[in-house]
């Protein structure tokens, strides 16, 4: 119903020359009278008497939607003068509101069976609750819309009657609704023209010719093809008017994207200053969906630049195979490092929802740490690692987790110069109270084994500080020192952090945090902690963070610093 519609907007402040004094606790009574007078503006005081009858039956009429069918209307007009207009007054009394005597709503046919259909019928409007004409109308267009999610296509109301009696103050609620038989899937198939081999088209279809119709399917299609990044139109027609004797056909049209694409862009944090970014992408290179790309960073102290070639497996909506190359050359404190990387991933989903990757690299890395001399490091390092995300939104969750665990290894005995197996686990969580009140922790451990430390390269080693570790102090200087006092990395990680975060205005976000961690030999070794306070944008392109931290130890270099970082917070 419209009036329901008004209650979902905005209230505005009450209009300039029209005032709603509901008598009683009835807030929303008095939001839906204002909303439906609106705004009255530029009326004298007689304008405003011969209005005045108007009003009243406009704010008789929000009342009666909301159930209050005999509320008691006063108006009086105040004549104003040259600095305050003529005010319209509307006192209302609400009177005794009409309450659901009985409810009865009766599911005939396949559907009376179907819990997925009857678990979605509203509970609203029941025995007792005061009568609320917008409930009623959601109530009838949820079954309508569930029958035809679910495919129930010929359903029908048999019955769909509200009787009020104003004087008894009591409504009847009948509905009878009748399904019909529910339709079925029939084969799908795809246009000519799209440029693939139909196999691989067909490991994005989960649907089974005689699998029950049900509306997610469809739209699960259309987003896996959407989201395999090969085309630029997807459009599935699952219409019931080209069904035959209950079975609908799928016909899929796909429209195949550009094959190449090129992106730059810039961005700064205060761990690495300004950088520069940019990336090349050939989304396919052939009928079987093989792709492959670069990408390359450069800011002052970090320089990389990587390729790969990606074949998709089934599903190919999760699962791949990529091989890469990449090189990366780093100058960060007291540690000057270049590294060469060749390797393979290959990326499964499970059931459960967990990503799986399994992978087999060489890294050889050459690399200065402090006053020591150059090294270098070659090693063969299989891995395995499991992540999962869980948001309710991509852009901007309200709540959600992340938790991420990796292992990788290498041994003399299989083409490496030193036994090492190293370990990480990330956890992030997110949870929103009240719309504006949202709570952020996070957790890192990391771990390094292995029988000859000094021969462990910089990047398997662990440093902590930063803008995404422990904030007050600066990027990678939390660490074992060594004789002359520079930085060369810990055995061992440990970090944890808690945030605050209340949103004052649409997509702006005040922050407060501690955070308290550090890169140690020891797991007993002391932690150095920080604190701060910040800003949150939420920009069109992901978080932007803004933050003021004091490191509160002044033996690990704790200071006042600026953070500012960007990217997504699970």
């Amino acid at each position: 119903m419209l009036i329901t519609l008004l209650l979902m907007v905005p209230c505005q402040l009450w209009a300039n020359q029209v005032s709603v004094e509901v008598e009683g606790d009835y807030p929303q009574l008095q939001e839906n009278a204002e909303v439906f007078l609106g705004v009255v503006e530029d009326r004298s005081a007689d304008n405003l008497r011969r209005y005045a009858r108007t009003a009243e039956k406009q704010v008789k009429q929000a009342l009666k939607a909301l159930g209050y069918y005999s509320p008691v209307v006063d108006w009086t007009v105040s004549e104003g003068d040259s600095d305050e207009p003529a005010l319209l007054t509307l006192k209302v009394i609400p009177g005794e509101p009409v309450r659901v005597r009985s409810r009865v709503v009766r599911i005939e046919g396949p559907a009376s069976a179907d819990d997925s259909f009857l678990s979605a019928i509203p509970d609203t409007p029941t025995e007792g609750d005061v009568l609320d004409h917008g409930q009623y109308s959601s109530l009838r267009q949820s079954i309508q819309n569930r029958a035809r999610r679910l495919g129930y296509f010929d359903g029908e109301f048999v019955s769909r009657t509200l009787e009020v009696n104003p004087e008894q103050r009591s409504a009847d609620i009948i509905i009878n609704f009748r399904s019909g038989e529910r339709y079925r899937f029939g084969k799908v198939t795809f246009e000519e023209g799209h440029g693939f081999e139909n196999s691989l088209l067909e490991q994005f279809v989960t649907i089974e010719p005689g699998q029950l119709f049900h509306a997610d399917e469809v739209a699960k299609l259309n987003r896996d093809l959407s989201d395999s990044g090969y085309f630029s139109g997807v459009d599935i027609d699952a219409s019931p008017t080209n069904a035959d004797n209950g079975v609908i056909p799928v016909d899929v049209g796909l429209t195949t994207r550009p094959p190449r694409s090129v992106a730059t862009g810039v961005g700064f944090s205060t761990d690495v200053g300004p950088r520069f970014s940019a990336n090349w992408r050939e989304h396919w290179i052939n009928r079987m969906g093989h792709r492959r790309g670069a990408d390359m960073e450069v800011s002052e102290p970090r320089q990389n630049l990587s390729t790969y070639y990606e074949l998709p497996l089934d599903p190919p909506m999760t699962d791949s195979i990529r091989f890469g190359a990449g090189y990366q050359r780093e100058d960060i404190e007291d540690v000057e490092s270049e590294l060469l990387t060749l390797g393979q991933q290959w990326k499964h989903q499970l059931d459960s929802g967990w990503l799986q990757v399994a992978s087999l690299g060489w890294e050889g890395e050459r690399f200065r740490i402090g006053e020591d001399d150059r090294k270098t490091s070659s090693l063969l390092l299989p891995g395995l690692g499991y992540s999962k995300l869980h948001a309710n939104s991509p852009l901007d969750p309200s709540r959600g987790y992340r938790v991420q665990a990796d292992v990788r290894g290498s041994h003399r005995a299989a083409l490496s110069d030193v036994d090492i197996l190293h370990v990480n686990f990330l956890a992030r969580g997110l949870y929103t109270l009240a719309d504006r009140h949202r709570f952020l922790t996070r957790f890192q451990f990391g771990g390094v084994a292995t029988n000859q430390f000094d021969d462990v390269p910089p990047s398997l080693r662990f440093f902590a500080g930063g803008d995404q570790s422990v904030r007050g102090y600066g990027y990678e200087t939390l660490s074992p020192k060594d004789e002359n006092g520079a930085a060369i990395g810990g055995r061992y990680l440990l970090v944890g952090s808690v945030e605050y975060q209340y949103e004052f205005v649409t997509n702006w976000r005040m922050a407060a945090f501690y955070d308290e961690g550090n890169a140690m030999n020891d797991l007993l070794d002391p932690r150095a902690s920080g604190a701060g306070i910040g800003i949150r944008w939420v920009s069109p392109v992901g978080p932007i963070r803004f933050d003021i931290a004091h490191g509160l130890d002044d033996e690990f270099g704790g200071d006042w610093r600026i953070h500012f970082s960007m990217g997504p917070e699970l």
